[in-house]
C-alpha cells in the first residue's frame, strides 16, 4: 500500500507537465487559426537560438542527473561495468537529447 503513493506522485507530476505542454500546443494552434482567418501568417523565426538554449539547458540537466545517478552504482550488489547500470538512462537520455539539440543548432545555423 505504501508503494502506491510514489507511483501516483510520479504519474500525477508527469500528467501535469504533459498536460501543460499540450495546453501550450493547443494555444499555439488557436493563435495560428485566428491569424489564418484574418489572412495573416505567423512570422518565421529569424534564428535557431531557441534550439541552442534548450540544448544547453537539457544537456546541463542530463549531466547533473548522470553525475547524481552514478553514485547508485557503488551501492549496487551486482557488478556492472564501470558502475553503469540501467538507472543511468535517467541521466543519459536528457544528456544526449540536449547534445542532439546543440548539434542540430550547429548544423542548421546559417551564420
Amino acid at each position: 500500500m505504501n508503494d502506491i503513493f510514489p507511483c501516483l506522485g510520479v504519474v500525477g507530476s508527469l500528467a501535469i507537465i504533459f498536460g501543460f505542454l499540450a495546453f501550450l500546443r493547443y494555444m499555439n494552434y488557436k493563435e495560428t487559426i485566428a491569424l489564418a482567418e484574418k489572412g495573416l501568417t505567423k512570422p518565421e523565426p529569424k534564428s535557431n537560438k531557441r534550439l541552442l538554449r534548450w540544448g544547453i539547458v537539457v544537456t546541463a540537466i542530463g549531466f547533473a542527473l548522470t553525475i547524481g545517478l552514478y553514485t547508485i552504482g557503488f551501492d549496487s550488489a551486482d557488478n556492472y561495468p564501470l558502475q553503469l547500470g540501467p538507472w543511468m538512462l535517467g541521466g543519459f537520455v536528457p544528456l544526449f537529447l540536449g547534445l542532439g539539440l546543440i548539434l542540430l543548432h550547429a548544423l542548421t545555423s546559417k551564420e
